[in-house]
């Protein structure tokens, strides 16, 4: 009631409140362009795990740089290997007038770092990985060049570094083509210039509104840079859609030759309950994403969230102001006579599906079950270098790295003891020695470099040495990467790539083994990153599964009094996420459609079911309402069905032809998990306004008669 006051008045002062909004929109617009210098990395990281503790020690203890930027030198069959060591040399030199360079490993210095024709240096900095830009920049003007030798850089930071500049690309690009698409499709549906241009401003305005917010939290709390992505792709979909809801209903009480008034009044009462009931449950199922300890999915659900709740503010504000300034073109609209004609041809649609209900679900649940069956193919990966494609130096140094350095289809393991005397007692010696065995005689582990393999020599002996200042200053350079005070290094290698179920179940037992074991030990390296990341993704699922049901379902249940419309919507929507994330693996795993071959991003089937489950029920949703506002009318299910269906068939379809065009041009980015999320959006959109929509929803509806409004009868209105 309140919000349809606030809408009328918007609608009474027209320019009072369109001069607020442009006054914080300019506001907004001088914090929203620098979002991304208050944004971080992607947020990917366990915090709390024992990958963070072995990464913080091998970074203080034994000299590993700390998110490390690699340069990999390559040199030609027919240059000599003095010259190659001497152009290291000299890189390396000039490499050290790096601002922020805070330490460097050397190939000349550390033994396994040059291989044939291949060497690489690792370089650490202070700066964080995410603002490592400017050194980056400074280090291609920096590196020589010479002819027969290549340099290229490479690491984690880098690779974020070309990710974020291609995401920025790509969105750029999506909303190049998506924009103007919209803005056809918004044309076609209202044969009205201006009637198709308030969504766009509408979307817009919510989208610099959201991200100018976003800069201001994010100067205090840690957002991952994937928010600059998610905030324009989901404020624009949901800012025009409820906008084109708004104004279809809008324009369709005025052909009731009522006042604008009155016409804005039941507009409110009908599509603004609607956009209400859409926004609150696209609220909810990003709220679900707080059950996963991951930087990435909270920060994505506060974006998320906040241009959610601009957009529906401005629904009930600035969509009404504008209106009012827009009335007289929209009287003046010629093409009424065609808008009220259309819902004929949707007429014959909806009573076609009414009088075959069995048949319809028989056919449209067949197809679904179709698009589920590539799912016992679907693979998940955290996203590396291979996001980007082919072309790009980060990558092409990555897999040269990983072909002449690591073990084919291995993982490398960091385990770091600690004992209990400084290792300067026989049971450290002797426990640290056990444990090198055991991880030797466990038949995942390829191999294990360690001091004992190094020097060959037994517990006693490297006791002894380790107390004698002389002995231990003649073996310090084979002691030096392995000991440090309280802390001994071994380097496993085991059967597996980071992101296989192998590695993950190898890591998982070797750290329940830890706990028991004499001698303390912690797990690192890429394969237990990789390992927490899982489980903190896998393991929250059921919590915000059911969070994302009993949520929705309370909200729909208070909407339309009924318990199998909650369910049934809920279940609907989850049908139509899984037949998308089936198309999405069927296109990426075999690499089918002119897309590269390769896993499905662990975030993306996460994002597209907390955001897709939120904003398909803007279908669902206005559908539902409208059949619901029909049955309280004429009490007939059949009746209220078809009146229902034929009504808002054609925004429905229209809604997603937006959201398609507003997400699907994701697809021609460069960033994998950029394209899968606009394909994976794209596609259960389709899906949700086509098969579920407009067949299953009103066959289910048209077999299920009044049971679909049953409720208790203390919560029935009167």
């Amino acid at each position: 009631m309140k919000m349809q006051s606030l809408a009328l008045l918007s609608f009474r002062f027209p320019r009072a409140m369109i001069l607020l909004w442009l006054i914080v929109l300019l506001f907004a617009c001088s914090h929203a362009f620098r979002l991304d210098s208050v944004l971080q990395d992607h947020g990917l990281y366990p915090r709390d795990g024992q990958y963070e503790q072995v990464r913080q020690m091998l970074a203080a203890d034994f000299k590993w740089p700390d998110a490390p930027v690699m340069l990999l030198f390559e040199k030609a069959d027919d240059l000599s290997n003095s010259r190659f060591r001497s152009f290291i040399e000299q890189t390396l030199l000039q490499a050290r007038e790096l601002d922020g360079l805070t330490g460097l490993v050397s190939p000349l210095e550390r033994q396994g770092m040059l291989k044939g024709n291949h060497a690489y240096a690792l370089l650490s900095f202070s700066h964080p990985p995410y603002r490592m830009q400017s050194t980056l920049d400074q280090m291609d003007h920096l590196l020589p060049l010479h002819n027969g030798i290549s340099i290229k850089v490479t690491g984690k930071a880098v690779v974020q570094a070309d990710v974020n500049e291609a995401s920025h690309s790509d969105l750029a690009k999506a909303e190049l083509i998506g924009i103007p698409l919209a803005f056809i499709i918004l044309w076609l549906a209202f044969r009205s210039f201006a009637a198709a241009l308030i969504p766009i401003v509408i979307g817009a305005t919510g989208v610099t509104i959201a991200m100018g917010i976003m800069y201001g939290l994010g100067t205090r709390l840690e957002l991952s840079n994937f928010v600059l992505n998610v905030i324009p792709m989901v404020g624009l979909a949901l800012s025009i859609d409820f906008a084109l809801m708004v104004i279809s209903r809008f324009r369709e009480e005025l052909r009731e030759g009522v006042t604008p008034a009155e016409a804005l009044s039941q507009t409110m009462r009908t599509a603004g309950r609607a956009v209400f009931v859409s926004a609150a449950s696209v609220f909810l199922g990003l709220l679900s994403f707080v059950w996963i300890p991951l930087p990435m999915f909270s920060s994505i659900a506060l974006g998320a969230m906040t241009v959610a709740a601009v957009s529906l503010l401005l629904s009930f504000t600035l969509l009404p102001a504008l209106l009012a300034l827009c009335l007289p073109a929209m009287r003046a609209d010629k093409m009424r006579a065609r808008a009220a004609s259309s819902p004929a041809a949707w007429g014959r649609v909806a009573r076609f599906v009414m009088r075959r209900p069995a048949a319809i679900v028989l056919l449209a649940g067949g197809v679904l079950v179709a698009c589920l069956l590539p799912l016992n193919g679907m693979k998940v990966a955290i996203p590396d270098e291979t996001s980007l494609p082919h072309s790009y130096d980060s990558r092409m140094a990555a897999e040269a790295y990983r072909t002449n350095f690591e073990l084919p289809s291995a993982s490398k393991v960091w385990v770091i003891a600690e004992g209990h005397a400084q290792f300067k007692s026989q049971a450290d010696w002797t426990e640290a020695y056990a444990l090198a065995k055991r991880l030797e005689n466990d038949p995942s582990v390829m191999k294990v470099n360690s001091v004992f393999s190094e020097l060959r020599l037994p517990p006693e002996r490297l006791l002894a040495i380790s107390l004698k200042p002389l002995q231990k200053k003649k073996y310090e350079a084979a002691l030096q990467p392995f000991l440090k005070d309280n802390r001994m290094l071994l380097q496993v290698t085991i059967a597996g790539e980071p992101s296989s179920s192998a590695a993950r179940n190898w890591l998982k037992e070797w750290e329940k083994r830890g706990e028991m074991s004499p001698l303390t030990f912690s797990l690192g390296g890429e394969a237990k990153y990789e390992q927490e990341v899982f489980d903190r993704i896998f393991g929250s699922l059921r919590y915000v599964l059911l969070f994302l049901f009993i949520s929705n379902f309370i909200v729909l249940f208070f909407a339309f009094r009924s318990v199998l419309i909650a369910i049934k919507t809920i279940l609907l929507n989850l049908l139509s996420i899984g037949a998308s994330f089936g198309i999405l693996a069927w296109i990426f795993e075999e690499g089918r459609l002119g897309m590269e071959p390769s896993s499905i991003a662990v975030m993306i089937p996460v994002f597209i079911c907390g955001l897709v489950f939120g904003i398909s029920m803007d279908y669902g949703v206005f559908l539902v309402s409208r059949i619901y506002e029909e049955y309280r009318r004429t009490g007939s299910n059949e009746q209220a069905v078809m009146k229902g269906l034929a009504s808002v068939s054609k925004i429905i379809t229209s809604a997603a032809a937006i959201m398609i065009a507003v997400t699907a041009p994701f697809a021609l980015g460069e960033v994998a998990g950029v394209k899968q999320l606009g394909i994976g959006i794209a596609t259960a959109i389709f899906i949700d306004a086509t098969i579920i929509r407009m067949l299953l929803v009103p066959s289910l509806m048209s077999l299920l008669g009044k049971w679909n409004w049953w409720a208790p009868s203390w919560l029935k209105p009167h």
